[in-house]
């Protein structure tokens, strides 16, 4: 098995390539990383200095960032079905989409989670409130934007749900969606029976306890 995964269970952008991965069906090996053990995040920055999770590694090949973790495994590890087309416009409508949740539902989330993180005297709460209303302009873009389509970027599933996913999970822990938001919430629950997504949800409970968020976690996460 030559396909390593460093991640850990509660990263949304490590769930990102595992839900790739688990579309494409090539064997991997999916190595937690414990990046509070100073050794531990030492060891795992030798192989890339950012030490940021996830890392894909074929041999002797590092791959570092999620978008290009999800083309390599496309291109040198191909499954039945690809994750991004080969048409050059459809491929860059994948490519938008990725960036849409990656940038404005996931990095928003992210913020307001490492606020959480924080004791309550020390959050700011102008940052917890802006990232609240960058998810709403979120939601409603894609609102807009998702028309009859099946998936974000058409009838096939692409690198742009493996980045949807995650995002909107806890995303929507954040910021429920709106009685508005239906054809997203719709999405979101395609999304959900998605073999693929649903792993990454069971594979994560055992940390649940450990997000800052979880007494607000639907309890149809938390079990089946």
């Amino acid at each position: 098995m030559s396909l390593t995964l460093h991640q850990h269970p509660l990263s949304s952008y490590c769930w990102k390539v595992l839900i790739a991965l688990h579309e494409n069906g090539a064997p991997f090996e999916a190595r937690m990383v414990n990046l509070g053990d100073p050794a531990a995040r030492a060891a795992y920055a030798e192989l890339w200095p950012t030490a940021k999770i996830p890392l894909l590694v074929d041999g002797d090949r590092v791959v570092p960032e999620t978008s290009i973790q999800i083309e390599y495994l496309d291109h040198h590890h191909p499954g039945e079905r690809p994750l991004l087309p080969l048409d050059f416009d459809a491929r860059q409508e994948v490519r938008l989409w990725d960036r849409i949740f990656d940038l404005y539902v996931m990095t928003p989330m992210q913020r307001f989670i490492a606020q959480q993180l924080r004791p309550e005297a020390e959050r700011d709460v102008a940052t917890l409130t802006g990232t609240v209303n960058e998810l709403g302009v979120a939601y409603d873009l894609v609102e807009s934007r998702l028309g009859d389509r099946t998936w974000a970027a058409g009838d096939a599933f692409t690198m742009a749900d493996c980045a949807a996913a995650p995002a909107l999970f806890y995303a929507a822990v954040v910021r429920p969606f709106s009685s508005s938001h239906e054809k997203l919430s719709a999405y979101f629950e395609r999304l959900l029976a998605r073999p693929s997504v649903w792993r990454c949800i069971v594979e994560a409970r055992p940390f649940f306890p450990y997000y800052p968020l979880n007494h607000a976690l639907p309890a149809r996460f938390l079990a089946d």
